[in-house]
C-alpha cells in the first residue's frame, strides 16, 4: 500500500493526516499529527453479515497509551487494563456523529480504534480522534456518508478559539465540542461558564466554519488513495406488504399514540403489533420481522404528522409545555441530603454525601495524575422501564449522562477553598420517559441545598426535540422517549438564570438550520425558567447548617514551613492526631489544614494538638515545661511538642548553682519564662525569673 500524507495549517499550527504507513492489513488506518499528539485509528469492516442482523454492530475503542506520555501506568498491573471514564466518554464522543453515517442496510460488524500513540500534553487528542476515526473509513473501501471533523471550541478573552491548547483551556469561560460534515452541525457536547443562549449559538457555528478545512483534507486524502468503495445489497422494501401493513396498522396506531400513559401505549402497540402479523401470516409467511420493521415505520409517519399536522404530541401537550414537575427533599434522613425530582413519567431519586479528601478519586490517566472532589454517579436500573437485566455495571450510556449532569452541576459549586468538602452525588433513575439525564441536574441541584452545600444558584436542565418535514417544523420542549426516537433532533440545555452550564445536541438530519437552533435554545430557556420556579417551591436556597450526620470540616492556618512539623517524621506526628481523635486530618503545602469530624469536641482537640506542635515561643511569656536534657552549662527544657530551650546554669536559681542536677533532672515539670530568640531561632529561657510566679498570670 502506498504512502499518502496531507498537510494543513490549523490554528497557526501544522496538521497532517497519512496513510499507508502503519496497520496496513486494516481495512483503512490513519495517523493524524498536531504538534507532538498523534493519533492512530484503524477500522474494520467484516465481509459477511451475521444471519438474522438486524441492527449495525458498530464499535468504537478508543485507547489512551501510557507511553504516549512516557509514563508507566499507576495500576498494579502496570498496564492498561479496560476502558478508564475518559477513554468512554470519548468512545461516546465518536460514535455518536459516526454511526448515522453509515448507510442505511449496512449491517456488517464494524470496529473503529483510535489509538493515541503521541500525548504532548499541549494539544487535547480526543477532537483528533473524530477526524482520524473518519478518515480512516474515507481511505477504506467501507460504506460511508462522510467525511465529518470535529474541533473543540473555546473562548479566551471574548474571543472563540478553535482547538484551543490545554493552557488556553485553562483561561476559557467555554469548552464545547462540535462535529460536523460539510454543511451541517452533527453533534455538540459541552460545557460553559453562565453563558447566554445567542452566545453559544456563535460558538457551534464559529466551531463548524473552523472543522471545513479538516473536511477539505480528508477528501484529498481519499482521493489520492483512490479506493474503491464496497457493494453490499441494500433492503429492498416490498411495497405491496409495506401498504397492506399500513392499511393494517395506521388508524390504530394513531388511536394508540393518543394513550398517554407510558405503559398501557406500549402494551396496546404490542397488541397491534401481534394483531397485524397474525393477520399477514398467511399471505406473507416468515416475513414477521420486516413486518415489524415496517410497523415502525408507521409509528415513525404517524406520531410525527400527528404533531406537524395536529400540533398535538403523544401525551396530548403543546409543543413549549413541560410535564407536570413534583419536587420532595429530605426523603433520606442519613444520606446528607436527598430530593425527589419526578416529571411526567420521569423520575429521579438523587443523594448527596459529603466526604474529606480521603475520599476524592483518584484518577490515573496519560494527562497525569488527578484527584476529583466532585462525583456525579448516575444508575439506571432495568425496573425504571419495567424490564429486567442482568447488567451489574455502569454502561457506556450511563457513564454519560453521569457526566453530562455532573458537568452541569459543577458550575454551580462553591470553590473547594471555601468548602473543603468531596462530594458525591448518586441519581438512581426510578422511572424513565424521557430526560432522566436532565432530571439527574434537576435532582441533584435539590440535593444539593437540602445538604447545605452554599451553591451559587440553582441550575436545571431541558430536553429538547424536533420533527421537521420539509418546510415543517415543530420545536418540542421536554421530549418523551418517543419522541426522542422519532424526532430528528435530540438537544439537552442545562442553565441557571444567569446562564448555560452545559449541552449536548445531536442531531439526525442536514436540515437544522441557525433559525431553528435559535428557535430550540430560545425555548429551552423558556423550559427552563419554568423548571427552576417549580424546583424553588421544595426550597429556594441552601439550608444554613449541614446534616449533622455530615463532618464539620475546621480549616485552620499555620506558616508552611511548619507544614513538616505538624507532619513529622515519617507522618508520625499526623498520625498520633488522627489516632487520638478520629479526626481526619487534610495538610495542604501552603499551610492550610482541615480538621474533618463529626463530633466537634474532638474536631477541637485536634486543632489544639495542632496548635501545641506549632505555637512559638514569645519573649516575656511563661511556660510550663519538660526537662529533656541535663548538661554541665544548663538543661533543655521542651516548652511545647517537638520546641525546647536551654536554661542556662546562671538562670536557674537567685543564688549561685553548682551542679544543674541540684536544682533539675530529667523528667521534672518547671516554670520558666522566655528571656530571648537569638537570629538562629534558639530559645533562652530562665527558671530564675520565673520564680514566684504562676502561668495565671
Amino acid at each position: 500500500m502506498a504512502h499518502h500524507k496531507v498537510e494543513i495549517e490549523f490554528n497557526g499550527q501544522p496538521l497532517t493526516i497519512e496513510t499507508g504507513k502503519m496497520a496496513r492489513q486494516a481495512d483503512g488506518a490513519v495517523v493524524i499529527t498536531y504538534g507532538d499528539t498523534k493519533v492512530l485509528c484503524t477500522v474494520v469492516s467484516a465481509r459477511k453479515m451475521r444471519e438474522g442482523q438486524d441492527f449495525f454492530p458498530l464499535t468504537v475503542n478508543y485507547q489512551e497509551k501510557f507511553y504516549a506520555a512516557g509514563k508507566i501506568p499507576g495500576s498494579f498491573f502496570r498496564r492498561e487494563r479496560g476502558a478508564s471514564e475518559r477513554e468512554t466518554l470519548i468512545c461516546r464522543l465518536i460514535d455518536r456523529p459516526m454511526r448515522p453515517l453509515f448507510p442505511k442496510g449496512y449491517l456488517y460488524e464494524t470496529q473503529i480504534m483510535p489509538t493515541v500513540i503521541s500525548a504532548d500534553l499541549i494539544n487535547d487528542p480526543d477532537t483528533l480522534a473524530i477526524v482520524a476515526a473518519s478518515a480512516s473509513v474515507e481511505v477504506s473501501d467501507i460504506p460511508f456518508n462522510g467525511p465529518i471533523a470535529a474541533v473543540r471550541v473555546g473562548r479566551v478573552n471574548g474571543n472563540f478559539v478553535a482547538n484551543p491548547t490545554l493552557q488556553q483551556m485553562g483561561e476559557s469561560d467555554l469548552d464545547i465540542t462540535v462535529a460536523g460534515s460539510r454543511e451541517a452541525v452533527i453533534m455538540v457536547e459541552g460545557e460553559a461558564d453562565f453563558l447566554s443562549e445567542e452566545e453559544m449559538l456563535e460558538a457551534i457555528f464559529f466551531g463548524h466554519q473552523s472543522l471545513q478545512p479538516l473536511i477539505d483534507a480528508q477528501i484529498k486524502l481519499r482521493e489520492m488513495v483512490g479506493n474503491a468503495k464496497r457493494e453490499f445489497a441494500s433492503p429492498v422494501v416490498d411495497s405491496v406488504l409495506e401498504e397492506r401493513v399500513n392499511q393494517l396498522a395506521a388508524d390504530k396506531i394513531l388511536a394508540a399514540m393518543k394513550i398517554q400513559t407510558k405503559q398501557e401505549r406500549y402494551a396496546t402497540l404490542a397488541e397491534i403489533k401481534t394483531s397485524v402479523k397474525e393477520s399477514l401470516a398467511e399471505e406473507f409467511p416468515e416475513r414477521a420481522d420486516e413486518i415489524s420493521g415496517l410497523i415502525g415505520k408507521v409509528e415513525k409517519r404517524v406520531v410525527r404528522r400527528m404533531i406537524l399536522d395536529d400540533k398535538v404530541r403523544i401525551d396530548g401537550r403543546d409543543t413549549t409545555t413541560v410535564r407536570p414537575i413534583s419536587c420532595d427533599i429530605g426523603l433520606l434522613p442519613r444520606a446528607h441530603g436527598s430530593a425527589l425530582f419526578t416529571r411526567g413519567e420521569t423520575q429521579a431519586l438523587v443523594a448527596a454525601a459529603l466526604g474529606t479528601a480521603v475520599d476524592e478519586q483518584r484518577m490515573d490517566n496519560v494527562q497525569g495524575m488527578e484527584f476529583k472532589k466532585f462525583l456525579l454517579h448516575y444508575n439506571f436500573p432495568p425496573f425504571c422501564v419495567g424490564e429486567t437485566s442482568m447488567r451489574l455495571f455502569p454502561g457506556r450510556r450511563e457513564i454519560g449522562h453521569g457526566y453530562l449532569a455532573e458537568r452541569s452541576v459543577a458550575k454551580i459549586l462553591p470553590k473547594h477553598e471555601d468548602f473543603p468538602y468531596t462530594i458525591r452525588i448518586v441519581s438512581d433513575i426510578l422511572e424513565s420517559n424521557g430526560s432522566s439525564s436532565m432530571a439527574s441536574v434537576c435532582g441533584s441541584s435539590l440535593a444539593l441545598m437540602d445538604a447545605g452545600v452554599p451553591v451559587k444558584q440553582p441550575v436545571a436542565g431541558i430536553a429538547m426535540g424536533l420533527i421537521k418535514e420539509g418546510d415543517d417544523v415543530a420545536v418540542l420542549s421536554d421530549i418523551l422517549g418517543d419522541e426522542d426516537h422519532l424526532g430528528d433532533m435530540d438537544f439537552k440545555v442545562t442553565g441557571t438564570a444567569d446562564g448555560v452550564t452545559a449541552l449536548q445536541m445531536d442531531i439526525k438530519i442536514t436540515g437544522v438550520n441557525k433559525d431553528i437552533m435559535k428557535q430550540a435554545l430560545a425555548q429551552a430557556r423558556g423550559g427552563i425558567t419554568h423548571i427552576l420556579g417549580e424546583m424553588a417551591k421544595a426550597i429556594e436556597a441552601p439550608r444554613g447548617d449541614l446534616s449533622p450526620y455530615a463532618p464539620r470540616i475546621t480549616t485552620i492556618q499555620v506558616k508552611s514551613d511548619q507544614v513538616r512539623t505538624v507532619i513529622g517524621t515519617g507522618g508520625k506526628n499526623v498520625r498520633a492526631i488522627i489516632e487520638a481523635t478520629g479526626c481526619a486530618i487534610d495538610i495542604q503545602d501552603d499551610g492550610r489544614i482541615h480538621i474533618a469530624s463529626s463530633d466537634g469536641e474532638a474536631a477541637k482537640q485536634a486543632i489544639q494538638m495542632i496548635r501545641d506542635l506549632t505555637q512559638e515561643a514569645e519573649v516575656g511569656k511563661l511556660y510550663m515545661g519538660t526537662v529533656r536534657k541535663v548538661m554541665e552549662f544548663g538543661a533543655f527544657v521542651e516548652i511545647f511538642p517537638g520546641t525546647d530551650g536551654l536554661v542556662h546554669v546562671s538562670e536557674l536559681a537567685k543564688e549561685r548553682v553548682q551542679n544543674v542536677t541540684d536544682i533539675l533532672k530529667e523528667g521534672d515539670q518547671v516554670l520558666v519564662k522566655c528571656i530571648g530568640i537569638d537570629k538562629s531561632g534558639k530559645i533562652k529561657l530562665s527558671r530564675k525569673e520565673a520564680l514566684g510566679q504562676s502561668l495565671a498570670e
